[in-house]
């Protein structure tokens, strides 16, 4: 009987932004709507809504698929897809027109101003995130999962 093993590490791979997401997308619909802030958001967030579940998917597939051929942590295998995420998504953003990259920082949608000493400990931050989601929360998913 095949068991089906990269359908279910892709199922636990998508679990984690899924739900998060959908609390993400509550604050942006609050802070939009309620709180009136001129910032056009429903044009940028589509894209990582469609797009951040399947690459945690795909990427949870790919631990699964390297795993007889070498053995890496699965929070270390986590704590990689930001460094590959945050190059492409600031090309997009760049490429579409909400992000313009400056001398001393990063605009974005031409209203908020954010200079590169800010932006680096956020994104260690974010790697640090990503590192125990995927340490714990995806990793017990598939332990779970009998995939780990």
């Amino acid at each position: 009987m095949n068991t089906h093993p990269y359908l279910r590490a892709y199922m636990a791979g998508i679990a984690v932004p899924s739900l998060f997401l959908l609390v993400v997308l509550t604050g942006f619909i609050v802070t939009r709507l309620v709180l009136q802030v001129p910032i056009p958001i429903e044009r940028v967030i589509i894209f990582p809504m469609a797009l951040v579940p399947n690459v945690f998917g795909v990427w949870n597939i790919v631990y699964v698929l390297s795993r007889p051929h070498r053995h890496l942590p699965i929070g270390f295998h986590g704590a990689l897809l930001p460094v590959i995420m945050a190059p492409i998504g600031a090309a997009a953003a760049t490429c579409g027109g909400f992000l313009t990259i400056g001398s001393h920082g990063a605009t974005w949608f031409q209203a908020i101003s954010v200079p590169y000493f800010l932006i680096v400990p956020w994104f260690l931050a974010g790697v640090a995130i990503y590192y125990l989601v995927w340490k714990y929360v995806v990793g017990f998913l598939n332990q779970l999962l009998g995939i780990a």
